[in-house]
Parts: C-alpha cells; structure tokens; sequence
C-alpha cells in the first residue's frame, strides 16, 4: 500500500484541494475512492483522515483469501493465486471494484475489507511511480510485507528525458 497526504503532497489527487473527482478524499474515512489511470485501468484507495481532511490509501497488492475461484475467473491470464492481486490493476480486477464503487464503505459497501487478526511485521520506503517534491526520501510512504509473494515489485519513477 501507499499513503497519501492530501493538499500537503504534491503525489497526491487531493493536493490542488477537492474537485468532482477527488471530493471523496475529503472525507468520510472508510470509504473507497477509484479513479481510472493509463487510459485503461481502475484503481482503489481507502480515504483515512476524518472529514474534511484528504488522505488516502493506495491499495497496490493484496492475497485473495477469500472467493479465490471468482478472482480466478476475473483474472485468466494470472500463472499463480499469488499473481491475482499482484499490482493495483491487477487487484481491483480481482476484487471486482470498478468506478461505480467509488464513494462505498468498506465496512458494509458491495466490496468489504476487514483488518487482519495480527499485524504483519512491514517494511517502507520510496512510492512507485511518484517524482519530484512527493516521491523519493520525503515520502516514503510505501509499506509492504517482505518476502510476501503478493507484493507487486517496486518501481522507480522514469526521469524526464529533456
């Protein structure tokens, strides 16, 4: 996963302040906030901060443990169960979360996440993808599970070729 501070970082959706798009952010926490990216795929992130506060947290991997036949039907070029959800694309198609989601509850909403039983030991660093003032050493906000074969690889932003 990836955090998102909101109008405070420049790698968040929130930080020129709400729009249609990106109003979900602001609160309430709990819900989902989708957005469609590359032209071609969804992806999901769990608002955080009370309301009128914007954050939110990309969800970039995760296990399927729960409907892992359905995830498989959605998800027919995956080699592994591990593959599934392997990447932010990769899990909404697994989990069903399309556009339509965006604004539902996560506690009760059609696509439900519940916390684990224990905490998993994490590891942090750089965000994928992000450059400039809201990547690198000032936020790094990426956490994952190491050795955790569901973590989706981190890769580092392009530089602008000038």
């Amino acid at each position: 996963m990836e955090a998102y501070q909101g109008e405070t970082d420049p790698g968040s959706h929130a930080f020129r302040g709400p729009t249609p798009r990106t109003e979900v952010m602001f609160g309430p926490p709990g819900r989902l906030y989708t957005y469609f990216t590359y032209g071609m795929h969804v992806c999901a992130n769990i608002v955080c901060s009370p309301d009128g506060e914007a954050s939110a947290v990309l969800l970039r991997a995760g296990e399927i443990v729960d409907g892992i036949e359905v995830a498989r039907m959605r998800r027919t070029t995956s080699r592994t169960d591990a593959d599934l959800a392997r990447g932010p694309a990769r899990l909404t198609v697994a989990l069903g979360i399309t556009l339509a989601d965006g604004g539902s509850s996560v506690a009760n909403g059609r696509v439900r996440f519940t916390p684990a039983e224990s905490p998993a030991p994490f590891a942090q660093g750089p965000r994928t993808g992000v450059s400039g003032a809201g990547g690198g050493a000032a936020f790094p906000w990426r956490f994952w599970i190491p050795g955790d074969p569901t973590v989706s690889p981190y890769k580092r932003h392009p530089k602008a070729i000038r």
